[in-house]
């Protein structure tokens, strides 16, 4: 494993501490280590969902853009 050296917010330290002192984690390199899984996995989500966009698109089944089709996702999300 790598080690690494980063420097904190004092609210984003203060986070860090909390969680590990509420033993939701270990220890703070382990609640790192999960927020980057968790980014990289929504990074694959949201490449999937851009792609299949794409495809979509070029398919032309529809006259929508991407961004078009989020703002009409999201809204229909939060009714």
């Amino acid at each position: 494993m790598t080690r690494q050296s980063i420097s904190l917010t004092q609210p984003n330290d203060e986070w860090l501490k909390s969680q590990v002192d509420s033993k939701e984690y270990s220890s703070k390199s382990e609640l790192v280590n999960d927020l980057i899984r968790q980014a990289r996995k929504q990074q694959r989500q949201l490449d999937w969902i851009s792609s299949k966009l794409e495809s979509a698109e070029n398919s032309g089944f529809t006259n929508d853009s991407k961004e078009q089709i989020l703002l009409k996702s999201k809204s229909l999300l939060n009714e």
